[in-house]
Parts: structure tokens; C-alpha cells; sequence
């Protein structure tokens, strides 16, 4: 059986969230026999295909963005030149230009998609795009969600029901680097040994700025780990608050990443909007056994982070709600101890990579048989 997965970035360009889904999934079929192909758009004169681990990722060129979507002339003729060789056309929402393209080739495979986050930001394209999305979504013979959450609480799910099934999002621990002792001294030497750690991307849905306002007023060290584009706006924000805990780490390597992530007291995750609709960096909270802090945006961060269980889970955009949390875990540590190993169990029973793996194989040989019966 050969998979096609479809988004518009992709590992090693970026590990993003959906990135790492792609990775986890392509990586993990290839031990269980399934030939993956990953497609991808890329900006940069990369090779044109490589071997990752098992799969292989190919490339068409960037040629712009509009709103946050990529479009590609020559990844018409790259796609269908692909998806004539798999026995599924795997699809990862949202993404606009992808729409264009399943139309536009015309394939007869069987096809999936997994649906990670409803569109939030752009209002006004929305309304121009939403006809098009339907008939996307329509076409498809199967949609994903990737928590039960978020099926739940989304309108547009919610319209395809009869055809969802959930899937939650799992990580191979095993894929990560072991803790290194003298970078974890280090850190430690540097930032102390109890601090709250945010790790992710620097965009307007994290909900950093919200995080800042409930850091005055509090003395507990907050460690930011990773880049992004509003990185200036928030530095700008630390300065005319005049935050002196705040300590902005940029990009780091995976082992610097995984030293912090074994050294932190807690995971702060400050997301407010649905545009964070699951939260890998609070699911490595969880699997590296750590009392996480998120809000409730009905998404799949409290299906990670079960409120008074794993953590604590405060309403979206109240930095007063955040601030108590922080100050509970920081005064109350037998309790939050208790937490991150309630988190971690919970890793261990719902979010392993091998079980997410293995449903998104067995989804895909009852694709493939419905469509022979057809």
C-alpha cells in the first residue's frame, strides 16, 4: 500500500505542528510496510526529493503566498504525477490551494483528510473561500479529527459528522534526543532549576502577550523557547512592563529543547484562540511528565491537559486566571509533582505515536477495500 500526504510545508523545511503530525505518521507506516510520499512546497533550491527516514519527501517550488497560503504552478503536474502511483491521497486541512489542486487533477483514489484546525483569522476571505471548502470536505470519503474535542465545538465538523472519526495526535518519544547531563547543567547554571517553560512558535494565537500581562507582579522565572513573527512585539511588551523574569531563548536545538523540557517545573500553554487546535508542545509537557497550564478554547489542549488532573485549565485571555495557576503549581509542588505524572500516564495511554500510526493504517486498508467494492 502506498500513502500520498499533501501540505503546503514539511519536514526537514519546518516543524511546525502539522509538520511533525506528517513526519510522525510517514515515519511510523514505513515500519509497518506502507511506501509514504510526502509533497510539500518549498521556497529554496532544495533537492528535489529526499529519503526521511524511511519515506520520501518531494518538493515543488514556491512560486508566492497570499493570507498564509502557498500556490505552486508546477505542484499541478508533481501531484498528479504522484497520485497515480498511491493507493490513498492523504490531505492535510486547512489549506486552500490544496482544494484547487484535488480538482483541478481529478483523481479517482481514495482520499482522506485530516482536518486540524478550523480557519479563524482570515473572516473576510473565509466568505469567499467557504463554497469551495464544502465541496472540498464533500469530495472527501473520510475526515480526521484529531481530538474529541475539537470535533465537538466545530461548526464546520459538525456538518460532516456521518463521515469523522477520531484520531488523536501521538509522539514517538523515542524519536527524541536522550537528555544530555552537561547541557541540562547548563541550563540549569543559567536559568535555575524552577521555572515555567513555554516552548512553539511566536505567533498571535499563543496568547504570549497574555502571559506577559499575568507575569507582573511575579517574581517565577518564564522561559520562552523558539521564534516567530510578532518576536519584536513581544520583547517591545517585556520592556514597557517592565518584566525582569522573562527570558526569551529563540530557536534552540532539539537537545537543548529536550534538556529544558527534563529541567522546567511546568508548562505554560497561553493559547486563547482555536486557531491552536491541539498544542504538540503541551503534549511534550505531558510526555516528559510535567504539570501543564493551558485555557479552555475547547480545542485538544484540554484533552491533553485534564483541568485539576494534569494541570490547571484557566479561561482564554484572563491573565489574572493565568497568574493564580502559576502562583498555585509554584506554592503547592507535592501537588503539581502529582500532576506531571497524572500527565505523563496519560501520555502513555492516549497520545503514543505507534497508536496513532496504526489507526491511520487500518483507516487507510478500509479505504482501499471500500473503494474496490464500489
Amino acid at each position: 500500500m502506498r500513502i500520498l500526504h499533501f501540505y503546503r510545508t514539511s519536514f526537514p523545511d519546518t516543524m511546525g505542528g502539522i509538520e511533525q503530525v506528517i513526519n510522525q505518521i510517514a515515519r511510523g507506516a514505513s515500519k509497518l510496510g506502507v511506501e509514504t510520499d510526502v509533497l510539500s512546497l518549498t521556497p529554496d533550491k532544495s533537492p528535489r526529493v529526499m529519503e526521511i527516514d524511511g519515506y520520501l519527501a518531494h518538493r515543488a517550488r514556491l512560486d508566492f503566498q497570499l493570507a498564509s497560503t502557498g500556490f505552486s504552478a508546477s505542484a499541478f503536474l508533481r501531484f498528479m504525477q504522484l497520485a497515480k502511483k498511491v493507493d490513498v491521497i492523504h490531505y492535510h486541512f486547512p489549506w486552500p490551494f490544496m482544494d484547487v489542486v484535488h480538482f483541478v487533477s481529478r483523481m479517482k483514489k481514495p482520499t482522506l483528510v485530516t482536518y486540524h484546525s478550523d480557519i479563524i483569522r482570515q473572516t473576510h476571505l473565509l466568505k469567499l473561500y467557504r463554497p469551495l471548502m464544502r465541496k472540498f470536505l464533500t469530495s472527501m470519503d473520510h475526515i480526521v479529527a484529531t481530538s474529541p474535542n475539537y470535533l465537538a465545538t466545530s461548526d464546520v465538523l459538525g456538518m460532516f459528522s456521518d463521515k469523522v472519526s477520531v484520531i488523536p495526535i501521538g509522539l514517538d518519544k523515542a524519536t527524541y534526543p536522550q537528555p544530555v547531563p552537561d547541557r541540562v547543567k547548563y541550563w540549569a547554571e543559567k536559568l535555575g532549576t524552577k521555572f515555567f517553560l513555554f516552548v512553539g512558535v511566536l505567533r498571535y494565537y499563543k496568547g504570549l502577550h497574555i502571559l506577559l500581562e499575568a507575569a507582573q507582579g511575579i517574581a517565577y522565572p518564564i522561559v520562552i523557547v523558539g521564534s516567530g513573527p510578532i518576536e519584536q512585539e513581544l520583547k517591545a511588551q517585556v520592556v514597557k512592563l517592565g518584566l525582569s523574569n522573562i527570558h526569551f531563548m529563540g530557536q534552540l536545538s532539539d537537545e537543548d529543547k529536550v534538556a529544558l523540557l527534563t529541567l522546567c517545573y511546568g508548562v505554560v500553554f497561553p493559547s486563547h484562540l482555536r486557531s491552536e487546535a491541539f498544542g504538540i508542545s503541551l503534549l511534550e509537557g505531558a510526555m516528559y511528565g510535567k504539570p501543564m497550564i493551558s485555557s479552555e478554547i475547547g480545542t485538544g489542549t484540554t484533552f491533553i491537559n485534564i483541568g485539576d488532573q494534569t494541570g490547571l485549565v484557566v479561561p482564554p485571555s484572563n491573565p489574572v486566571a493565568l497568574r493564580q495557576a502559576m502562583r498555585y503549581l509554584w506554592e503547592h509542588p507535592e501537588e503539581a509533582a502529582e500532576m506531571g505524572q497524572r500527565a505523563e500516564e496519560r501520555y502513555w495511554t492516549y497520545f503514543m505515536a505507534e497508536q496513532m500510526v496504526s489507526s491511520y493504517v487500518n483507516l487507510y486498508g478500509d479505504l482501499v477495500s471500500q473503494y474496490h467494492c464500489k
